[in-house]
């Protein structure tokens, strides 16, 4: 999983930053209106983190923007501000959840992964595809249940697929997801992962639709 947050606040990021990387979750930091991405066509995250008092502006401001933008990324406001109005107005305005500071990260990162599962139609953190069990917390894979042992890059391509399942997910789209804040995974990588899931666990799963990507098949 990866995330994007907006927050200014240093000791509370740095926070965050580490509760995160604690739960194998990737994390890119920014701190100003400025510096937010005007869409996520470029940027593959699961969710965002907005604070709602920037330095340079405002994150409702933010919100509407990539709504009216059709951004339908999962977006969690993190905010000092505790009255009703200010929830609703963040609610109403287009965020997923919203927590107010201070508050345990641990909350946090389970507001988190409801949201995501919530945009992944998803009713737990282990997904159902078919006779495939992806535990998205513990990063286990179970195929008519039976345990398969898979590396890292291989879960975040299963998990991306299965984000998607019944739908082609293009290579471009997959690289840029595998890694979202630097260079996209190379091409061919994801061919030779790809190569090795089938091997793990039968051919007929992952579909590949020539010229385009790959899609999940339940």
């Amino acid at each position: 999983m990866n995330i994007l947050m907006i927050e200014d606040d240093l000791d509370l990021g740095r926070g965050v930053v580490a509760a995160l990387k604690a739960q194998a979750i990737g994390c890119q930091w920014i701190r100003r209106v400025a510096e937010a991405p005007r869409s996520f066509e470029e940027l593959a995250v699961d969710c965002v983190l907005l604070d709602l008092s920037l330095p340079d502006g405002v994150g409702y401001d933010l919100l509407s923007n990539w709504r009216r933008n059709k951004v339908t990324v999962p977006i969690v406001i993190m905010t000092a501000r505790s009255r009703l109005e200010d929830k609703l107005a963040g609610l109403d305005g287009g965020a997923d959840d919203f927590i107010v500071k201070p508050f345990a990260p641990a909350e946090l990162i389970s507001r988190v992964r409801a949201v995501v599962r919530r945009y992944a139609q998803q009713a737990s953190q282990t997904w159902s595809v078919g006779a495939l069990e992806i535990d998205t917390a513990a990063h286990a894979v179970r195929l008519n249940g039976e345990a398969i042992d898979l590396t890292p890059r291989e879960f975040g391509i299963l998990r991306e697929l299965a984000r998607s399942a019944g739908a082609v997910v293009s290579k471009d789209v997959l690289a840029k997801r595998l890694s979202p804040f630097g260079e996209p995974l190379d091409v061919s990588a994801i061919e030779v992962h790809v190569f090795n899931l089938r091997k793990k666990m039968g051919a007929e799963l992952i579909k590949t639709i020539r010229g385009i990507g790959y899609m999940l098949s339940p």
